[in-house]
């Protein structure tokens, strides 16, 4: 299985500092769903890790969540795209979870759901600890400037990340993935 997982928001969508909490406020980073799409016709099978503490600090319901995912599975079906699993920790940063990125969880989560070893697959996202649970659990991290990626790149020498890749939207990523394998 050639697996890729995606962090969702500044990934997929659209971050904001207030919390993404509906599915109104939940937009696609333009060229997304497509690059989902073109990874999943060459191939790749598409998972999302993503931390929502908003679950725990009450911004949004679980319903809201649903709401959410079902437009990004949608928007991505549009484009031939599909996510074999979604995973998300729903606590907050105090609640010392095992799921909660930079830890492993997620990435042990998909591992499960989808009967695989995250082991060398590609962990995409726009913050230091998303590589950082993408590296814990053997996988290639990649960050995009999207969302928090731009001040992410300042921090990546700081955090052991230096030779991480850099591309500018999830889009270049699949470029590069889509050439280089």
């Amino acid at each position: 299985m050639k697996l890729i997982i995606l962090d969702r928001d500044g990934v997929l969508n659209e971050d904001s500092d207030d919390y993404v909490k509906s599915v109104d406020e939940w937009q696609p980073i333009t060229g997304s769903a497509e690059a989902v799409g073109r990874l999943c016709e060459a191939g790749y099978t598409i998972a999302v890790a993503t931390n929502q503490s908003g679950l725990a600090r009450g911004y949004f319901s679980l319903g809201d969540l649903e709401a959410m995912h079902s437009k990004m599975i949608n928007l991505a079906a549009e484009h031939n795209g599909r996510f074999a699993h979604i995973a998300f920790c729903p606590h907050g940063p105090d609640d010392h979870c095992d799921c909660r990125k930079p830890l492993p969880g997620l990435i042990h989560q998909i591992e499960k759901a989808l009967g695989t070893s995250a082991e060398g697959c590609w962990m995409v996202g726009d913050s230091i600890r998303d590589l950082e649970a993408g590296i814990v659990a053997g996988c290639r991290p990649a960050l995009v400037r999207t969302g928090k990626g731009e001040k992410s790149i300042a921090k990546l020498a700081d955090a052991g990340l230096g030779q991480t890749q850099v591309f500018d939207n999830l889009a270049a990523f699949a470029d590069f993935v889509l050439k280089n394998g």
